[in-house]
């Protein structure tokens, strides 16, 4: 079957659970983003990293990293890709909040997979909800080299057998394990544009250290999230979290920007 859809993938934070009083150590919080298009508007998306480049006064193939840009440059990208024709879905996971740790810390990439599946359960909804034709979606992942994109198409064919038992969620019409493949990011614009909604979404939940949190890259990003019924909660941003205070924060931060 052909592939009328593409997601690029990508992640901020990490996967570890040492969380020292001071702040330190592993990341709160795991986000992984989708950044899903049409096929046809692939176009778009390299345009609008070449334009990027342009504007923040980068040599022709620099690789955008988008913590490695100061602010009023993350500002400059992030209203970029509001304005593309795509919608994007994040996972954002909040570690401390997660009740048996031990289950994510057995084996290595434990959480990673299970963000995945999460991503994409939504990112197949998406893809049915504005589907053509016949086409699936090419998932393209931001390439860890320490990890085994074996294991994770093994990890999804067996989601996908087990589907009805364990209550997965994953529109497999749209997905199909085989067509999951890693790029590095500075080969693909769409992986260095997911890397930039995944670090921005990252920013809205994480304080610095300053105790302040930016949310106005993801603001600027809002009018790509994917949603239902004009709901981005559970859809185009699905929280695993126990801070109700902050997923309610930034959900209201985002509706603001519906027209």
């Amino acid at each position: 079957m052909s592939t009328g859809f593409v997601a690029y993938i990508d992640e901020s934070g990490d996967e570890g659970f040492t969380f020292r009083p001071d702040g330190s150590g592993s990341s709160r919080w795991l986000v992984l983003s989708a950044l899903v298009l049409r096929r046809e508007n692939d176009a778009r998306v390299i345009q609008t990293a070449r334009e990027a480049r342009e504007l923040l006064r980068k040599p022709p193939r620099f690789p955008l990293h988008f913590r490695d840009l100061k602010h009023e440059q993350r500002v400059a990208l992030a209203r970029l890709i509001g304005q593309l024709p795509t919608r994007t879905v994040s996972v954002l996971i909040h570690k401390p909040s997660i009740p048996e740790p031990e289950n994510f810390q057995r084996e290595a990439y434990a959480l990673y997979r299970y963000a995945s599946r999460l991503l994409l359960e939504r990112v197949s909804w998406l893809c049915r909800d504005h589907r053509r034709k016949d086409g699936q979606v090419e998932l393209i992942y931001s390439n860890r080299s320490a990890m085994s994109y074996d294991e994770l198409r093994a990890y999804l064919e067996k989601l996908k057998a087990e589907s009805t038992q364990k209550d997965v969620r994953i529109d497999w019409n749209l997905i199909d394990p085989a067509r999951v493949r890693a790029v590095n990011h500075d080969q693909l614009a769409g992986l260095q544009l997911a890397d930039a909604v995944a670090t921005s979404a990252y920013y809205a939940v994480t304080p610095n250290i300053y105790g302040d949190i930016e949310d106005r890259y993801l603001r600027l990003i809002a009018p790509t999230i994917y949603r239902h019924q004009r709901r981005a909660e559970g859809y185009g941003l699905k929280f695993w979290s126990d801070e109700r205070d902050m997923i309610a924060r930034v959900i209201a931060a985002i509706d603001q920007e519906q027209p």
